[in-house]
């Protein structure tokens, strides 16, 4: 069976009723994107990051953010050893490909931007000396509703380092009644095998950057773009990286349906994923998660679909 293929229906038995987000993960992981999972809790966002290093066969390192947490505590600390009269870097646990970054927006400010040249150079410097994180590697933070106590903000530069931003909401009470009744899905994660490695991952990452993306679907993605410049009612459009991400995403994302090609439907699937964490209304009333989606989605209704 396809490693794709295996991977979505492996994890569709752990996270129940979550096909889309499911797919939108699995996207973003193949994009070399990180993800970012923002919902209240218990609705299974640590399970789904937990879900996707074991069915990915990734090595991974699991980071309880809180507000005494320090930088030293995720990138390491250099420490002196008598014997050699030298100081020793030991690595700190972003050095793993999958950093479950658990509750991010509890740590300061500070120590949330430690995060910032391992998500966007995969490394990190100390003392002057560059250390190479292990490939691949991601990042998948989960955070809670900036409304709830004890929470910051995670500033523009920070969310504009995930490539997607997704919702799990409540299940349905279907998937519900068989959260109930079936066995604990930490139990059930330690008894799935991978279905992939590594090193497939790192060769699925390289056949993403091979589909195909017609001029005219660059315009399109150009002109949803530029709409979010162009609203009275946006006061931060998305970003030319932003843009990169898009296309990033929509090649992943007709990759899952074993398309060479990108097509209209692909960019408006992972559109508000990749979007909404990056869109700031003028209207500060207006900076809420519905009101984002609202504007997005009237984009989308507004922007010509190429034939």
């Amino acid at each position: 069976m396809d490693p794709l293929r295996a991977a979505l229906r492996t994890l569709d038995t752990i996270v129940l009723g979550k096909t889309e987000a499911v797919r939108l993960s699995l996207a973003c992981l193949l994009a070399r994107g990180h993800l970012l999972i923002e919902d209240v809790p218990g609705v299974g966002k640590t399970t789904l990051a937990h879900a996707l290093a074991q069915v990915l066969g990734l090595s991974w390192q699991r980071v309880q953010f809180t507000s005494d947490l320090l930088p030293a505590d995720i990138i390491g600390i250099s420490v002196f050893d008598r014997a050699t009269q030298k100081f020793e870097f030991r690595k700190g646990p972003v050095f793993t490909q999958l950093l479950l970054a658990d509750e991010v927006n509890r740590a300061s400010p500070r120590t949330q931007s430690a995060l910032l040249e391992s998500m966007e150079e995969r490394q990190v410097s100390v003392d002057g000396q560059a250390h190479a994180l292990p490939e691949p590697f991601f990042v998948v933070a989960t955070q809670n509703p900036h409304e709830q106590l004890g929470t910051y903000a995670l500033p523009e530069s920070q969310l504009d380092r995930f490539l997607m931003r997704i919702e799990l909401g409540y299940p349905d009470a279907q998937h519900e009644r068989t959260l109930l009744a079936d066995e604990d899905r930490r139990a059930l994660l330690q008894r799935t095998a991978p279905a992939m490695n590594g090193s497939t991952l790192l060769e699925l990452q390289r056949s993403v950057q091979l589909v195909n993306v017609a001029p005219a679907l660059l315009d399109y993605v150009q002109s949803l773009v530029r709409s979010t410049r162009d609203r009275n009612d946006v006061k931060l459009g998305l970003s030319p990286r932003a843009a990169q991400g898009l296309v990033r995403a929509a090649r992943a994302w007709a990759r899952l349906d074993s398309r060479d090609s990108v097509i209209p439907d692909d960019v408006q699937a992972v559109w508000k994923a990749v979007a909404l964490h990056r869109l700031e209304p003028r209207d500060a009333a207006m900076s809420d998660a519905e009101a984002r989606h609202r504007i997005l989605q009237a984009i989308l209704e507004s922007v010509a679909v190429p034939s």
